[in-house]
């Protein structure tokens, strides 16, 4: 992108958001904007260990934040490159974390195995059978919204996978045989379709930040299909357990808000932690039926560069059960590093993914033992002991909400402005103090917005549909049934794909799997077609109820 070029509306808008908040940091960094300092700017980082007030920081937190997730932002940074390279460094860690882990899989066969280590081990496995229990019988099977090995772009809806050509890996064709009484296999042999055998997943980048892209993997068709169910079984075993992955990252949030204040418990981040989780560590862990089954089902080469590359890591993002599976391994150790007095998941300790909640006394022990099954602690944002804690997109100062609003895309279009509108008032978190720092900034943004658009003010339970504001300026008008109606700008309708499109036998396998077709419809035959991944919506001004 051309740094000339950058959008002069969001420039201002942030030059008077860095102004606002007048302080040093804040400043240097509408200096940099001015002068047109890209990379310096995305790079600017504050640590909250040097603050000992909540507002100081948060003033410096929100300047820094505004524009480091900025896609558009045009830095010089090779973006894609960083994350290629960030594959290769994982996967040589892999490496070593497998030939360290290599012996304590036949510990018997080699002396220089540690005790210590193998009784850990041995604890750590016992914990993750007795979360997990016995496989079930049979998984079902069920579609995600992403794309697959051989479903791009915008053909990665229900309807779009069952009509294309379904892929699977060699190691997966166990689930051939189920598969082959499902509805989606009635639809391919319909169309003459045969299951095309691929060596493995696709390595891709979507973006992080301005600084660089996180590299994700595109998984066969039927993998996932099977990956998804048994992510869905382990997820419901560990709810039994007592960690609740629906619900998990508010009570993450709640816990280190209080733990800010407490200091009772420290919030740990990993780096990389899904691309760190080595193969030898999972079968070092997973009981024998668990492994067999997550084995079976993963990519066990990656298609990078043009070139088939055998992973050293169990899974990738992209992986149907990964974020199930590493939140399961980093609970099961966790545990185990617990006193057996402090060790009740949900209520001692606290995992969604890579974020870990754990007793403070603990965190010290915790982190050499992530180190040496080959996850590295992000230290920057992992947070043992002062003021500050930070968990699942929540960051807390003595209890006070610090977060910084991001800005992820340049806003183009009305609906985008009001979203921009009401980051920067949440950035306030209803404080009067705050408001007055982000008073101009938020003036900026609705200066932009069409003046009947403008008009659209409600509360923050209608998300963006409204610009969020004083009720003393909701427009709104009483129904006869005595319900409440705002004036909101929402989308109306989005270019669908007819039905028409579709053979029947595609049709009613999407109707059996409860394709979500519209605004959050669950019965797509319902619905007059299908609306297509990343389709736009047009908008129009409306009432919307609310009580």
């Amino acid at each position: 992108m051309d740094p000339t070029s950058f959008d002069q509306q969001v420039k201002e808008v942030a030059l008077r958001l860095f102004e606002g908040l007048a302080s040093p940091v804040s400043l240097k960094a509408a200096s940099l904007l001015r002068n047109g300092e890209w990379d310096q700017l995305a790079e600017c980082k504050i640590d909250p260990r040097q603050y000992i007030e909540p507002e100081s920081y948060w003033r410096d937190a929100s300047a820094v934040g505004l524009l480091r997730k900025l896609e558009e932002l045009p830095t010089s940074f090779d973006r894609k490159a960083v994350a290629e390279q960030g594959f290769l460094d994982n996967e040589a860690t892999c490496l070593r974390t497998n030939r360290r882990l290599f012996p304590y899989l036949n510990p018997q066969l080699y002396a220089d195995c540690e005790e210590g280590v193998t009784l850990f081990i041995r604890r750590t496995r016992k914990i993750i059978a007795d979360i997990l229990g016995r496989p079930p019988e049979h998984f079902d099977g069920r579609f995600g919204p992403g794309a697959t090995y051989g479903d791009r772009g915008r053909l990665t809806t229900v309807p779009d996978k069952m009509s294309s050509k379904p892929t699977l890996t060699s190691d997966a064709k166990y689930h051939l045989f189920p598969w082959h009484f499902t509805l989606w296999a009635d639809a391919c042999r319909t169309s003459g379709r045969d299951v095309n055998f691929v060596p493995g997943n696709r390595f891709t980048t979507v973006p992080k930040d301005c600084t660089k892209h996180r590299g994700i993997a595109i998984e066969p068709s039927i993998n996932v299909f099977y990956q998804l169910s048994v992510g869905e079984a382990i997820r419901r075993r560990l709810k039994r357990a007592g960690i609740d992955l629906i619900h998990g990252q508010d009570i993450h949030r709640q816990v280190a808000c209080e733990a800010s204040i407490k200091g009772h418990f420290a919030t740990l981040d990993l780096s990389n932690a899904s691309d760190t989780v080595s193969r030898n560590l999972v079968k070092l862990l997973l009981p024998p039926d668990w492994y067999s089954i997550l084995d079976d089902l993963r990519s066990k080469k990656t298609e990078f560069r043009g070139n088939w590359h055998v992973l050293e890591k169990f899974s990738s993002m992209g992986n149907g059960f990964t974020f199930e599976l590493e939140t399961l391994i980093f609970l099961g150790l966790s545990l185990a590093c617990c006193d057996p007095t402090r060790a009740t998941p949900g209520k001692d300790v606290f995992v969604y993914g890579d974020d870990i909640i754990i007793p403070t006394e603990t965190a010290k022990d915790l982190i050499p033992v992530l180190s040496f099954f080959g996850m590295a602690v992000n230290e920057r944002k992992s947070f043992v002991d002062g003021p500050f804690r930070e968990s699942c997109g929540g960051d807390y100062f003595l209890g006070v909400d610090v977060r910084p609003f991001h800005l992820k895309e340049l806003p183009n279009e009305p609906q985008q402005l009001i979203a921009l509108a009401n980051g920067l008032r949440r950035l306030t978190k209803g404080d009067v103090g705050r408001f007055d720092r982000v008073r101009r900034a938020w003036f900026a943004v609705l200066d932009s917005i069409p003046s009947a658009i403008r008009a659209c003010r409600g509360p923050e339970d209608l998300g963006d549909l409204v610009i969020h504001d004083e009720e003393s300026r909701w427009q709104f008008r009483w129904r006869r049934t005595g319900i409440r109606y705002i004036r909101s700008y929402r989308p109306r309708w989005y270019r669908k794909v007819q039905w028409s499109n579709f053979k029947p036998e595609v049709v009613l396998a999407s109707a059996v799997y409860g394709v979500a077709s519209g605004a959050g419809s669950s019965q797509p035959w319902r619905t007059a077609g299908v609306i297509p991944r990343n389709a736009r919506a047009t908008y129009k001004i409306g009432w919307v109820a609310f009580s």
